[in-house]
């Protein structure tokens, strides 16, 4: 029950989730109407005229600033069982794995999808992100999600390797960025004097961010598709071991203000089984398992076609990992409320 208020007080209702110990707030009711003909033009009209909804989902004293989020919006795709827009502490991503995978279970089980046929033990689900259609495979039994969930990317490709960058702190840098739905820097640890498995959280978000900061101002960012793409969402330090093992490889995502991936990160495997792949590191079909530095969850990965991005050569990748409610939430946003927009704290 709601506590009492103005029946004319916005309410914002929410599910919350996690994958791989990395949260997702779903938007249930209460968001406005997002306008726009395509999903990447509602994604500019949510920026520009109501990103107060995301301040309110994401900040304190709602949310914390390594929050995420999904606003589920119509997709102008007859395929897409519904589109979604992404939400995090600096504004809004072109694509996320660890909220695919969630939203595949929430779908199935808030009915979202039709139901499926009797004796199913896995459903489909076409999301539409920002950066294109992806399906989700949910396994389920009797109607109801249960178990882990799969996705099958965009195409995946590297738009650079072996790029030398100059990282304040650091001298010359060897950095590969490739793209996942979103683009990557991608770098060992080890050249940033670092080990990915026993270093300070900290130290490795600032040497993240520093190479971040670095690569956008000596780097061009392109998509072949759309400029709403061309951005650097991140850094994702690895162990450096890149080289096909039965073994997980670790790392951690650094992206948006700061914003650390509790989960090994769903299109940051993709943008790394591209590199890896790219490389003739890895073949088709043939599945990696990513670990996280900072849960030690995992996710596994593999390429199982090869595609194309515009001119570029790119694989689907599929990632697999496993998704869990965590509750349910609504916030009422009182007017006379000072923080009814959120705060971060630095």
């Amino acid at each position: 029950r709601l506590p009492p208020h103005d029946p004319g007080t916005p309410v914002l209702s929410v599910v919350d989730m996690h994958t791989g110990g990395e949260p997702l707030r779903i938007v249930l009711a209460g968001c406005p109407e997002v306008s726009g003909p395509t999903l990447l033009a509602k994604r500019r009209y949510m920026r520009q005229h109501l990103d107060h909804v995301r301040r309110r989902l994401m900040f304190e004293p709602r949310g914390h600033r390594d929050m995420y989020g999904a606003v589920l919006v119509p997709s102008e795709l007859q395929d897409a069982h519904l589109g979604v827009l992404f939400l995090h502490n600096e504004g809004y991503s072109s694509m996320c794995g660890h909220a695919v995978l969630a939203l595949g279970r929430f779908a199935l089980d808030f009915g979202l999808v039709p139901a499926p046929a009797a004796g199913t033990r896995e459903a489909r689900v076409n999301i539409h992100c920002p950066c294109g259609l992806v399906t989700a495979f949910v396994a389920c039994e009797d109607g109801r999600s249960h178990g882990p969930v799969r996705f099958h990317s965009v195409p995946a490709f590297v738009l650079a390797t072996d790029l030398m960058v100059d990282v304040p702190g650091h001298g010359k840098v060897v950095v590969d960025i490739a793209y996942g739905g979103a683009f990557y820097a991608f770098v060992s640890a080890e050249k940033l004097g670092l080990d990915i498995c026993s270093a300070k959280t900290r130290d490795l978000v600032d040497a993240a961010s520093t190479v971040t900061e670095a690569v956008k101002a000596q780097f061009k960012i392109n998509h072949p598709d759309s400029e709403d793409l061309a951005f650097l969402y991140g850094t994702i330090l690895t162990d450096g071991k890149d080289a096909y093992t039965k073994e997980p490889t670790t790392n951690i995502c650094v992206f948006a203000d700061e914003q650390v991936d509790r989960s090994p990160t769903g299109s940051g495997v993709t943008a790394r089984i591209a590199l890896q792949y790219h490389k003739g590191l890895l073949e088709l079909n043939q599945t990696r398992a990513f670990k996280s530095s900072t849960t030690g969850s995992v996710f596994t990965g593999k390429a199982v076609r090869e595609a194309k991005c515009g001119d570029f050569k790119a694989v689907i990748v599929e990632v697999s990992g496993q998704a869990h409610y965590t509750g349910t939430a609504s916030f009422i946003v009182e007017d006379d409320d000072p923080l009814r927009d959120g705060f971060l704290l630095k």
